[in-house]
């Protein structure tokens, strides 16, 4: 920095004496330009934290299915029940007339004559229903119902999980300077007017 200020001292007395001389009507012994140096730059990475490292908290719902199952729907039960009588129907010959004499008019040769008549005993064909087996009470069990029923049930229950969430990172670009720009003065030749 002190040379930096040294040269620029220097070329600026140098200018000063150039400016007088030529004002006076002289002729210039040096002549400097002024030289004008940028900066330089550079692009540099680098990673930079978009988002710390954390924890996250995920629930996972219960699951549920379906299962069947037998149920009783009625129990067993004991009734009673009314056996009719069991009756067939039979044939007999009965006696419906002893028979015997009677007497009655006849006409026989053309002549009425009274006389006494024998009659055979009669007989008829009758039905007559008689009971086979009587009527009696029957105890009758009945049978438990059941039926196939569907219901839910917990397959696997719900649950709390902690995820660790990493840090996460991005790589930016930046431009650093690498050297200032400066100025400075240059010394130059010039034919017929300046020489070193």
């Amino acid at each position: 920095m002190i040379r930096k200020t040294a040269s620029l001292t220097v070329a600026g007395i140098a200018v000063l004496g150039i400016a007088s001389e030529t004002a006076a009507g002289g002729r210039a012994v040096e002549c400097y330009q002024q030289v004008n140096r940028p900066a330089v730059y550079e692009t540099v990475y680098e990673n930079v934290l978009v988002s710390p490292a954390g924890q996250q908290v995920k629930y996972d719902p219960a699951i549920y299915g379906t299962r069947e199952r037998v149920v009783q729907i009625a129990p067993q039960r004991v009734s009673y029940e009314i056996v009719p009588a069991v009756t067939r129907t039979i044939y007999r010959t009965v006696k419906i007339d002893d028979g015997g004499y009677s007497w009655e008019w006849r006409v026989i040769r053309g002549r009425k004559v009274l006389c006494k008549i024998r009659h055979k005993a009669r007989y008829e064909r009758v039905a007559e229903t008689v009971v086979v087996q009587p009527e009696r009470q029957r105890r009758v069990v009945l049978p438990a119902e059941y039926e196939s029923v569907a219901e839910e049930v917990l397959v696997k229950p719900g649950q709390r999980r902690i995820i660790d969430v990493p840090a996460s990172y991005q790589t930016v670009a930046r431009r650093v300077v690498v050297r200032e720009g400066s100025s400075g003065w240059r010394r130059v030749h010039m034919p017929r007017h300046c020489r070193y």
